[in-house]
């Protein structure tokens, strides 16, 4: 049987999901909302499937005033980061794209990391 918990929002991000329910005609918000964690679930099933050294792409979008986190967090993973290509984007936005290569239990510590910290758009790890 479901349960119901309460979840705080932004007025943008309840926007985005209200948007994201008509666009794709979700019969409510609560199935756009049930829909994201499934694939959050799945994506962090993947990535616990990661082992040994392996070589990635990790995409990571964040407003222009957030660059002090983006530093921090890259200074604490240089072991395994082999280039890093930062870009402005529109909007006060900017695109950081990293080549990592390394231990997979270390590259997911740097995409938690960057997922967590609350201040990222967008994190996609990429495992050719």
């Amino acid at each position: 049987m479901p349960r119901i918990i309460s979840v705080s929002l932004s007025e943008s991000l309840l926007e985005e999901v209200s948007r994201i329910q008509r666009e794709m005609g979700f019969s409510g918000r609560s199935e756009v909302i049930r829909a994201g964690l499934r694939r959050l679930i799945a994506e962090h099933r993947e990535r616990k499937r990661l082992s040994g050294r392996i070589n990635s792409i990790l995409l990571v979008v964040h407003e222009r005033e957030d660059e002090d986190i983006v530093n921090k967090i890259k200074h604490e993973f240089d072991d395994i980061i082999n280039t890093q290509l930062h870009s402005h984007l529109k909007r006060e936005k900017c695109l950081e794209i990293f080549i990592l290569d390394g231990d997979a239990e270390r590259i997911r510590e740097i995409v938690d990391r960057f997922e967590t910290c609350g201040k990222m758009e967008y994190v996609n790890l990429i495992v050719p």
